[in-house]
């Protein structure tokens, strides 16, 4: 059971507790405000988690004024709030790791320090763990903008800024890999794999280490588990969105080059094709209509992916490279 009849106690709402541990990494005072948000929808959700950890990653100032604001008595209330700091060397992996090892739900939910939730996400986002099959599930980040969104932006590339793109399923469906800004797992099947590894793939490398364990199993996306994803300007912006297109794919060599047999390019191949067929098919027919933007959608698809397929390209003779010198070195060492 994911959600329980008995009501909490001290709520005078009578909500369900959930077997659930809430997660939200934080790493800088830049998002102080996005953060408290984020942690009052959590507190505010339809029902009661066991616990919410707000793990810090290498921030001292930013670990004491978190202290200061919801530690001790603050923190003590009907869902206990659990200050922590990153005890590993790395940045968001090893916070989501610090934190899950302390856990005690059944299940483990993470939500970005920047991102509100709905207040029926968590309930919403349990509800597929009812089958046993399902081993992780990824809620919906919709972009909560902060500046209009630029015309030649296309949908197709929301997962620059982290939230729900034109290609992800419309009703709750198998997925290869979530977003990690609102995410949840079985908290026993993630002990399994080892947590999350330090590097900034650590949500995709999570699920593709999921799914070889359990091949049989499935990691769902449910549209209806949604959280509002604050959107910089900056990061509307064309050098944003080119770097991004260009060196996540570039990082994505390594992650999977480190996952060996669990990697799968098949979510990466999908989106390739629709991207191409429909989106560039939408844009160009926009255009024809008289909407010039979507011709400019249309070429900033192809550019977005040109791209990734650089950057991937580059990654891969950077691993090469490197490969090989290692070798080399070792082999050095052995004759010497």
């Amino acid at each position: 059971m994911t959600v329980s009849d008995a009501p909490s106690t001290g709520d005078v709402r009578s909500r369900p507790a959930a077997d659930v541990s809430v997660i939200i990494c934080a790493y800088t005072l830049d998002r102080w405000e996005l953060l408290g948000a984020a942690i009052d929808s959590v507190l505010e959700q339809s029902v009661v988690p066991r616990e919410l950890f707000l793990s810090i990653d290498h921030n001292d100032e930013l670990l004491e004024r978190c202290r200061e604001q919801w530690g001790g008595a603050a923190g003590a209330g009907e869902v206990p709030i659990r200050i922590v700091a990153n005890a590993y060397d790395g940045h968001l992996g090893s916070a989501r790791t610090t934190a899950a090892e302390m856990a005690v739900g059944e299940y483990i939910a993470f939500l970005d320090d920047d991102a509100a939730a709905e207040p029926d996400w968590l309930e919403r986002m349990l509800k597929p763990f009812e089958d046993p099959g399902v081993i992780a599930v990824g809620g919906c980040p919709l972009p909560n903008f902060s500046v209009p969104r630029p015309g030649w932006f296309p949908p197709e590339y929301d997962w620059v800024f982290g939230c729900f793109y034109v290609g992800l399923p419309t009703t709750t469906a198998p997925i290869r890999h979530v977003i990690g800004a609102a995410m949840a797992v079985r908290r026993a099947d993630l002990a399994a794999i080892g947590y999350f590894h330090s590097d900034n793939h650590d949500d995709m490398d999570m699920c593709h280490r999921l799914l070889d364990k359990e091949p049989d199993s499935q990691i769902l996306f449910e549209p209806s588990a949604v959280v509002r994803h604050y959107v910089h300007p900056n990061r509307l912006t064309w050098s944003y969105f080119w770097r991004r297109c260009f060196w996540v794919n570039r990082g994505k060599v390594a992650a999977f080059r480190q996952m060996g047999e669990a990697r799968n390019l098949t979510a990466e191949r999908r989106f390739a094709r629709q991207a191409l067929t429909r989106g560039v098919s939408r844009g160009t027919r926009e255009l024809l209509h008289g909407d010039v933007s979507g011709g400019s959608r249309a070429a900033v698809i192809c550019i977005g992916l040109a791209l990734a397929g650089s950057g991937y390209a580059y990654g891969s003779l950077e691993w090469a490279v490197t490969s090989r010198r290692r070798r080399r070195a070792g082999a050095g060492a052995a004759t010497g």
